[in-house]
């Protein structure tokens, strides 16, 4: 499969528009939503997936970045018989950029930087907790709290969660712990099909080594952990971080 590193800029006061139009996050306005939704409504779904928003402090636009399997002319080509003028003033589809990202580029040992956008959870295999107070099985949890009561004991949050990671990445690259670290962390109410979901959220600024180049590019296509379809879980990479 091709696979092709998306930048797309976005208004981000005609997002919030679009979104109130169509009653997305009446509760509350609700970011991933609103951009899984509107990505499905131009694109298709699951197109343009992995994605990650990216805005700085105070900024009135933001800029999108994401995997696809065609570039940028291919997703114009399908975007222009669809796109609608609310849409429109969101996506400014002639400032679509893209650049390929072959096979040939990774390498086994190859060292990578990267920053990533995580919902480090996990789902239940057994029920856990006590009667009343516990989580049933298939319950998706934080996987630090989940460890914290599997245990008994707490481990440093950072640590658990660098290690959730390390496990995803697991056969298809390593992760380097001493050039690694949560860069921020906070939990989050979302909706998701429909229900109200909270847990926590995490950017992990680290490098990793990868041992696995077909499956390292599935990775990149496919991202990291849950909730992939709501700005979580792509790999965007950066010059490696040099070790101490």
């Amino acid at each position: 499969m091709s696979l092709h590193l998306i930048e797309l800029p976005l208004d981000l006061a005609a997002l919030n528009r679009w979104a109130g139009a169509r009653g997305i996050g009446r509760q509350g306005f609700d970011e991933g939503l609103a951009l899984h939704h509107l990505l499905g409504e131009v694109f298709g779904p699951a197109v343009l997936q992995p994605f990650r928003l990216m805005v700085a402090p105070r900024a009135r636009s933001g800029t999108l970045y994401g995997y696809a399997d065609r570039g940028a002319d291919g997703l114009r080509s399908a975007a222009a018989p669809v796109i609608g003028p609310s849409e429109a003033g969101v996506i400014r589809l002639d400032r679509l950029r893209s650049v390929p990202r072959p096979a040939a580029t990774w390498s086994e040992g190859m060292r990578l930087g990267f920053d990533v956008r995580l919902r480090p959870v996990v789902r239940l295999a057994s029920a856990i907790g006590g009667e009343g107070a516990g989580f049933a099985k298939g319950a998706e949890l934080d996987a630090f709290l989940a460890e914290t009561l599997r245990l008994g004991t707490a481990r440093p949050r950072e640590t658990v969660y660098l290690d959730w990671l390390s496990a995803r990445l697991a056969g298809v690259a390593e992760l380097e712990p001493e050039t690694s670290r949560m860069a921020s962390f906070r939990r989050l109410r979302s909706r998701r099909g429909g229900k109200r979901v909270e847990g926590p959220e995490i950017t992990v600024h680290g490098t990793l080594r990868i041992a696995d180049p077909a499956g390292f590019a599935d990775l990149l296509a496919r991202g990291v952990g849950r909730h992939r379809a709501y700005g979580y879980g792509m790999l965007l990479l950066r010059p490696p971080q040099r070790r101490n």
